[in-house]
């Protein structure tokens, strides 16, 4: 199953891609603003074998898929939504764009805009929401971009480096998705 943005398109992982994972979390500069503060390739491929449901006919409660450049197919990072509430019709989104040659040039707003789009369009969400650090300041751009709102601040949630960070929470609804351009 395979979604397209306008520069990217998006595919389910692959066992293959698991060495792909630990290259880029192992970026320093990357990690900085990620929550996960310890990598392997035997945690990573505990994360893609929880991928899978283990339970027949049962709902997801996640939902990854690896980004890809539409021109010449260059896997540049991995979007998800993780503790999808079916009930609720919610999810956490989280998303990393591994390769530093594709920061700031717009593959990761088509990606969260890819993603919303299976989320509310195809899996009928009604808020996706994230945290994120309050530093990042392009990430939260990015984000205030494609609509999402700020609905709070949880102090010195995080600790990177040595200090104490605030998380912001945002979200977007379903229906201030279908209005944003």
């Amino acid at each position: 199953m395979y979604y397209n943005g306008k520069l990217i398109r998006l595919r389910p992982p692959e066992a293959d891609d698991v060495p792909l994972f630990v290259r880029w979390l192992s970026n320093p500069e990357l990690r900085y603003y990620v929550t996960i503060r310890y990598i392997s390739e035997a945690l990573e491929r505990q994360w893609f074998e929880g991928l899978v449901p283990t339970t027949g006919g049962a709902a997801p409660d996640r939902l990854h898929f690896v980004i890809e450049t539409l021109e010449g197919a260059q896997s540049i990072g991995v979007v998800g939504l993780d503790g999808i509430n079916w009930r609720d019709r919610n999810a956490e989104f989280g998303i990393i764009v591994g390769e530093p040659d594709f920061w700031g040039k717009g593959f990761g707003s088509d990606a969260l805009r890819a993603i919303l789009d299976v989320g509310f369009c195809w899996f009928n969400l009604h808020r996706i929401f994230l945290y994120v650090v309050a530093e990042n300041t392009r990430a939260i751009r990015a984000y205030e971009k494609c609509g999402f709102q700020h609905e709070g601040r949880l102090r010195e949630a995080v600790f990177i480096d040595g200090a104490y960070h605030d998380l912001l929470l945002m979200s977007i609804l379903a229906p201030e998705f279908i209005k944003t351009p």
